[in-house]
């Protein structure tokens, strides 16, 4: 029986734009694991099933309902220790956790201020609503206001890249030859970027935009076919 995975989506329904979400599925299909998506909107969070908090993603295995994107990958680990892992070699684990903060605190911080106007126009009206009254409290200002200079912002954002840039030049993924969780921690925030704006975060010649390239390619093309921009 294939799992079930509740995705946040956009106005289209395979528009799937979590960041959070992305994680998972990339982890789903590192498993070789059957999955069924629901696409699940901001303002509908009594279609979730108990126990939530009103957030994405969410999985239900035979029953079990586990939420958050890091509680999940444990429990696909220890479910499906016979496939394989996505925390090779024995500190694994533990620098996922260094690689999920950095892309918490950092990437994921610089690329909102960057984006966040472009996920405002493509969800429904009725998310819209929510969406305004959710986040620009956070920003203190409108989302028009916080993406108004983006352009100028852009060098900065690119040089917080340097750690991720300097470690794909040298070898394919963040884990070395092959991907594991934290290569799905990071792209989940280049995915989110790519499902929803055109903007440009990185160019043709960046190694980032070539590890991204790499991992849209993973398991048979599964993000590059998603609803985004950019390839």
């Amino acid at each position: 029986m294939a799992i079930t995975m509740y995705d946040l989506a956009g106005a289209e329904a395979d528009r799937r734009f979590s960041p959070f979400c992305w994680r998972t599925r990339m982890a789903l299909a590192h498993k070789g694991l059957d999955v069924d998506t629901v696409p699940w909107r901001f303002t509908e969070k009594a279609k979730l099933p108990p126990p939530n908090d009103g957030r994405v993603p969410i999985i239900v295995d035979n029953g079990k309902v586990v939420h958050d994107s890091s509680a999940i990958a444990d429990y696909l680990e220890q479910a499906y220790a016979d496939r394989a892992t996505l925390f090779p070699g024995a500190a694994a684990r533990g620098l996922s956790k260094f690689v999920q903060n950095w892309t918490e605190t950092v990437l994921q911080m610089g690329l909102i201020r960057l984006v966040v106007l472009d996920i405002w126009n493509h969800i429904r009206p009725e998310d819209q609503a929510y969406f305004r009254e959710s986040r620009e409290p956070r920003f203190g200002a409108t989302l028009e206001e916080v993406v108004k200079d983006r352009d100028a912002r852009l060098p900065t954002f690119r040089a917080s890249l340097d750690p991720l840039r300097r470690t794909v030049e040298r070898q394919p993924f963040l884990c070395g030859d092959a991907p594991a969780y934290a290569d799905y921690i990071v792209f989940g925030a280049f995915q989110w970027a790519r499902a929803i704006s055109d903007f440009a975060l990185v160019t043709p010649d960046d190694p980032v935009f070539a590890w991204r390239g790499r991992m849209l390619d993973l398991y048979g093309g599964l993000a590059r076919q998603a609803p985004g921009y950019g390839g």
